[in-house]
């Protein structure tokens, strides 16, 4: 998931030129100004941050709270899905953010090669320690080993949710529904309809309630074609049209983009592992997000802006608690759907407030868990294996002061070891990342399109 600091994609938002005004050659900008503005930027979409950071403790809490304190676990479920309401919250973030960093740069190559440096690395890495772990009979794969070539293809491009297969890490679901929504925003960028968000989360909020309850499961995997093909082809479609559409230009560019796009969307249609309406959902709430960026840039009306985003949120919840019950068994549907609207809902509010106390100082706790979100996401699951294979790990039979301080401990360990993999990984290839653009720039050329998806003058 695009759980990456605000910071940089703040700044570079914040100084990006005018539309009028070309910016100036590499290194001739004036760096004190630079420097000055950057920090301020980073102060100012710092809530961003702050929102990941409340999202990833949730995520870890749904995932670590039946180890301890099970009773109030019980009892924050009876509510509301902490979990749900996480990686919901996680999407919104990315809906908002990301398509300002693609807009601002002009550049589906540096788009991507962002995208790569940021999520890739520690994707890889996170993967590789699994499978050392398991080798160490610490962790298990989640029963990956056992189809392993489809297992390797449908990891390759994080698209291991929408091709069958059994995510090797149990968060890893929600990256799929993201690199969807990066090839969405790329083939809708080379048309220039990438500023009609409202659109396009409404079409898919109106799918999730239409066609939630309708359309089938891990269809091609498991009733067509089968679980190798369905990850090949749709590594070799979806990689190879987002090749095509970063390295060519004109005609062969959009059509890459555009049947990269229309891949993600048959897969997540007929072929995701979540039911329809959830997997809809995301993609009507992430577009969302962006909607509401351009109310705040000004772009579209800031009311007709809520307007469109509390149908959505509408259509949402009523998507969930329509198709729950077909979906999931008798004895758990009036549960599922309580879980499900709360947690939706609770993830509006939240975005809301965050939206609206966003000139606001954040607490610096909260702006640092931002930047190591992503390494808390992917990383917790493994101390999660690591923690249950310790025989006198403190367990719900335990006094209620040493599980909490069971909890206390996982959270200083899991926190220590984000911070080694956020400084000695994440930073350090997303500079990188930012290295290698600007010398392919250099080498080759700028890669900006403008407004309308063509070359910019």
């Amino acid at each position: 998931m695009s759980i990456v600091p605000a910071q940089d994609q703040a700044t570079a938002v914040a100084t990006a030129p005018s539309r009028d005004h070309r910016p100036s050659p590499a290194g001739c900008e004036p760096q004190p100004q630079a420097k000055d503005r950057a920090p301020a930027s980073g102060r100012r979409l710092a809530w961003l941050d702050a929102l990941r950071g409340i999202a990833a403790l949730c995520v870890v809490y749904a995932h670590f709270g039946t180890r301890v304190l099970s009773t109030v676990h019980t009892a924050v479920y009876s509510v509301f899905d902490p979990g749900l309401y996480g990686v919901l919250v996680f999407f919104l973030v990315s809906g908002y953010i990301v398509p300002a960093s693609l807009e601002r740069k002009g550049s589906l190559r540096s788009f991507w090669l962002g995208r790569l440096f940021r999520l890739f690395p520690l994707f890889a890495i996170a993967i590789a320690a699994v499978l050392v772990l398991h080798g160490l009979g610490f962790a298990s794969v989640r029963d990956a080993n056992g189809n392993v070539t489809a297992s390797v293809f449908s990891h390759l491009f994080m698209l291991n949710e929408l091709l069958g297969e059994t995510n090797i890490i149990v968060v890893l679901w929600t990256l799929s529904y993201e690199m969807v929504f990066y090839v969405l925003l790329t083939a809708l960028f080379t048309a220039g309809l990438h500023k009609r968000s409202g659109w396009c989360a409404g079409t898919f909020a109106v799918a999730a309630l239409l066609l939630g309850g309708l359309l089938p499961t891990v269809w091609i995997s498991y009733s067509f074609l089968g679980l190798t093909p369905v990850a090949l082809a749709g590594d070799v479609l979806i990689m190879g049209g987002i090749a095509v559409a970063v390295a060519a230009r004109g005609l062969p560019r959009a059509l890459g983009a555009w049947l990269a796009a229309a891949t993600g969307l048959i897969l997540v249609a007929v072929n995701g592992r979540k039911s329809p309406y959830e997997g809809l959902t995301i993609l009507a709430l992430m577009f969302t997000g962006t909607m509401l960026y351009r109310a705040q840039q000004g772009q579209i009306g800031r009311w007709r802006a809520v307007i469109v985003a509390i149908a959505i949120f509408a259509a949402a919840i009523a998507a969930g608690a329509w198709h729950i019950p077909a979906a999931s068994p008798a004895n758990q549907a009036a549960l599922l759907q309580r879980e499900w609207v709360m947690s939706v809902a609770l993830a509006g509010l939240t975005f809301a407030i965050g939206l609206a106390l966003r000139s606001l100082r954040v607490p610096s706790i909260l702006a640092w868990l931002g930047l190591v979100s992503y390494s808390v996401y992917l990383l917790h699951p493994l101390l999660l294996d690591v923690y249950d294979s310790i025989p006198f790990a403190p367990g719900n039979r335990q006094p209620v002061w040493l599980q909490m301080g069971a909890a206390a401990v996982f959270l200083a360990a899991l926190l220590a070891c984000c911070a080694a993999t956020y400084y000695l990984v994440e930073a350090p290839m997303q500079r990188l990342g930012r290295r290698v653009a600007a010398r392919l720039d250099a080498r080759f050329g700028p890669d900006r399109l403008d407004a309308a998806g063509t070359p910019a003058s």
